[in-house]
C-alpha cells in the first residue's frame, strides 16, 4: 500500500491502522489527520480519489428498503440500509477501476453528518460574538417559525435535537431540497412530532434547514459563505458547504463498499433488532426521518455538491476538518475559534439517552455529538460528529488531540465505523494521548 504523507515521532501506529484499513477493511480511498495542541502530527492518504474508477452513482446503492431518500442513518457501523428495488445489493459494491486516478495532497469528500460539527460552530460563535441568544425562542429571528405549535422552540433547542421536528409531512423534492428556500418554509409550517424541548430525536436532514435559516435571519448572509468568511478562508481549510465551481475537479466519488468479514479481530458489527425493525417500519420517525427528501439525490451530482446543506452536505479534506477542531480548542496559526465559555457550552450534555429517531442511545450537547456507546470518540470530554458512510471529525480537549478522517468507500452504518475507530484506538495508544485521558 502506498501511504503519501507525514507522522511525527510516537505517532506511528496511526499509519499502521491506516495501513490495515486497505488491506483488511476494504479501504479504497481515505485520508486521516490529527493535531495535537495545535501542530499537525499526522497527515496521511492513500488509494484512489473515486470510489468506483467508473462514475457510478452513489444513489443507486444506498437506499432504505422502499423508501425514497436515506442520508446519513447514524446507528452504529451494522445499520442495514439494503438497497433500493431494483438494486440489487451485490450488484452495487464498488471495486476501483484500471488507471483510477490516485487520493491526491489536496482529495477533498462528501463528509455528510460530519459537516454538522463544523456548521454548529456557527451560532455558537454569534453567541461569543452577543448575535445570538441561545435560550431566545427561534421565532424571535425568525418570526414564521413561529407557526404550527413551534413558538417556543428555543435556538438551543435545535443546536440538540430537541426541536421535535426531524420530519417533514409532505417530503421535499430533490429540486426544492437544494433550492435553499423551500427547505425554510417547510419547517417553518411543520407541526413537531413530540413537545419541543422534552425529549431528543435526530434531525438528520432537517438540521440543514433549520440553521441555515436561523444563520441567514440574524446575520443576512448564508451559512455556506459564513463558513468561508468567518472559519475557512480565517484558518486556511478546503472546506465548503456549497463547492465552488473551480473546486470540483478535487472532489472524489463516493460510493458504497462491501462489508469485509471479520479479519485479525476485527468485527463486523451488526445493529440491534430494534434499529433494524424501525427503519423497515415506514411509519416510523426513524424511515420519516432519513425521507424528507424523496427521490434520494445523487451525491456525486455537481448540483447537490454546489447546494448549501449545512447538515449533510459539506466537502472536506481530512486535514480540514482536524485543523477546525484544533482550532475550536485552541490556538492554530495564531487562530482560534472558541473561547473557553463557548468550548464548555459546545460539549455540555443537552441530549441523552434513548433517540426518539436513531433508537439507540445518544448524547448531544450543542450541535456535536458527545463521547459515548453510539458515537465512542477519544475520550469522556471529546466532541465532534461523524458522517454516514464513516467520515468523522472531533476535538479531544484534555488530549489536545483533533481528528478528522474522510473516505470515499461508504460502508452501512456511521456512529461507530470500524476503519475511523480503529484510527482512534491507534491515537489514543499514543503516549502523549494515553497520559492526558
Amino acid at each position: 500500500m502506498d501511504v503519501q504523507g507525514t507522522v511525527a515521532a510516537g505517532f506511528e501506529p496511526v499509519r499502521d491502522a491506516f495501513v490495515r484499513n486497505f488491506e483488511r477493511l476494504g479501504e479504497q480511498g481515505a485520508a486521516v489527520a490529527v493535531f495535537q495542541d495545535g501542530r499537525k502530527v499526522v497527515d496521511l492518504w492513500a488509494g484512489t480519489r473515486d470510489v468506483d474508477g467508473a462514475g457510478v452513482p452513489d444513489s443507486a446503492t444506498e437506499r432504505v428498503p422502499g423508501a425514497g431518500a436515506g442520508s446519513d442513518p447514524a446507528v452504529g457501523a451494522g445499520a442495514d440500509l439494503g438497497a433500493g428495488p431494483g438494486f440489487p445489493g451485490a450488484a452495487n459494491e464498488w471495486a476501483p477501476g484500471a488507471g483510477a486516478a490516485p487520493w491526491a495532497v489536496d482529495t477533498a469528500q462528501i463528509v455528510r453528518s460530519a459537516t454538522k460539527g463544523v456548521t454548529a460552530a456557527v451560532p455558537l460563535l454569534l453567541h461569543q460574538r452577543g448575535q445570538i441568544d441561545l435560550d431566545a425562542p427561534v421565532g424571535t429571528y425568525w418570526p414564521e417559525f413561529k407557526a404550527a405549535g413551534k413558538e417556543r422552540v428555543l435556538v438551543r433547542h435545535l443546536l440538540s435535537h430537541r426541536a421535535g421536528v426531524p420530519v417533514l409531512d409532505r417530503p421535499l423534492t430533490p429540486a426544492e431540497a437544494l433550492d435553499g428556500e423551500s427547505g425554510a418554509r417547510a419547517m417553518a409550517a411543520q407541526r413537531p412530532v413530540w413537545e419541543p424541548g422534552t425529549d431528543h430525536g435526530y434531525h438528520a436532514h432537517t438540521y440543514s434547514w433549520l440553521i441555515a435559516e436561523l444563520v441567514r435571519r440574524v446575520t443576512g448572509r448564508g451559512v455556506g459563505r459564513w463558513i468561508a468568511e468567518e472559519i475557512a478562508r480565517p484558518l486556511g481549510l478546503d472546506f465548503w458547504v456549497g463547492l465552488p465551481a473551480e473546486e470540483a475537479h478535487r472532489v472524489g466519488r463516493i460510493g458504497r463498499l462491501g462489508e469485509p468479514t471479520a479479519v485479525g479481530g476485527e468485527l463486523r458489527l451488526r445493529p440491534k433488532r430494534s434499529v433494524s425493525e424501525a427503519y423497515r417500519d415506514s411509519g416510523s420517525l426513524t424511515r420519516r426521518a432519513f425521507g424528507v427528501i424523496d427521490p434520494r439525490p445523487d451525491e456525486n451530482d455537481p448540483a447537490y455538491r454546489a447546494a448549501v446543506l449545512p447538515g449533510s452536505g459539506g466537502i472536506s479534506t481530512a486535514r480540514a476538518l482536524a485543523r477546525c477542531y484544533a482550532a475550536m480548542i485552541g490556538p492554530v496559526d495564531g487562530h482560534r475559534l472558541f473561547a473557553p465559555a463557548t468550548l464548555t457550552l459546545a460539549r455540555t450534555e443537552e441530549s441523552a439517552g434513548p433517540d426518539r429517531v436513531l433508537v439507540v442511545s445518544t448524547r448531544f450537547g450543542l450541535g456535536f455529538m458527545l463521547h459515548g456507546p453510539a458515537a465512542p470518540l477519544l475520550g469522556p470530554g471529546s466532541f465532534g460528529h461523524p458522517g454516514r458512510g464513516g467520515s468523522l471529525g472531533f476535538a479531544d480537549p484534555e488530549s489536545g488531540v483533533a481528528f478528522g478522517y474522510v473516505t470515499n468507500g461508504m460502508r452501512k452504518g456511521v456512529t461507530a465505523d470500524p476503519r475511523a475507530q480503529a484510527l482512534v484506538r491507534a491515537v489514543r495508544s499514543v503516549p502523549s494521548v494515553a497520559s492526558a485521558l
